[in-house]
């Protein structure tokens, strides 16, 4: 009974006898392979959802200064329940600038958080908000889901472009409690240090 323990299974595809130490084998490889191209580092993934977070607040913010945004933003703006008050507020394009402004604010905190955690905070916190305003307009965005499709969850028109907020809200939400718990690490070494 013992040496059917230790002997390792095999399966079998078409005729063909597939050893787990293969699969062991190409996963040391790719896991090798991954470590070399630094993928494995600690804070790898921290460092690249800050980065990428930076890249998309700066393009999207971008955008904001042209007219051609101005247009493609009334169904968003005017569908948003946190939102939609900035039209009658700031008009179609002091709305659009302001989320420009916003978006480029947010980006740069969250840049600067690289060196300042605390700045990061305040970047992850705006972002955060803007992620939960957009994610909240997914609800009300007129003809959203394919009614040909049998409607919900078909998604269409301006739906699938606001799914990927779901997404940047968990990112957002992950680096405010990363910079939070490394401000409040800090705080509790310098403690230590003085205390």
């Amino acid at each position: 009974m013992k040496s059917l323990i230790n002997k390792p299974a095999t399966f079998t595809d078409a005729g063909n006898t597939i050893r787990p130490a293969t699969t062991e084998v190409l996963i040391n490889v790719l896991t090798s392979v991954l470590a070399k191209l630094g993928l494995l580092r600690e804070d790898t993934d921290y460092y690249l959802l800050r980065a990428s977070m930076v890249i998309m607040f700066f393009f999207f913010g971008y955008q904001k200064w042209f007219a051609y945004e101005v247009d493609r933003l009334v169904p968003f703006i005017s569908n948003g329940p946190l939102i939609f008050w900035l039209y009658p507020l700031l008009g179609m394009r002091g709305a659009t600038l302001l989320l420009g402004v916003s978006e480029w604010t947010f980006g740069t905190l969250i840049f600067l958080g690289f060196w300042n955690k605390r700045l990061g905070i305040l970047g992850a916190l705006g972002s955060t908000a803007t992620f939960v305003a957009t994610v909240t307009i997914i609800p009300f965005m007129p003809e959203g889901w394919d009614a040909a499709a049998g409607g919900f969850p078909a998604m269409t028109g301006n739906v699938p472009f606001l799914m990927k907020d779901v997404v940047l809200l968990a990112v957002s939400i992950y680096l405010l409690k990363q910079d939070v718990q490394r401000v409040m690490h800090a705080g509790a070494v310098r403690e230590s240090v003085h205390g």
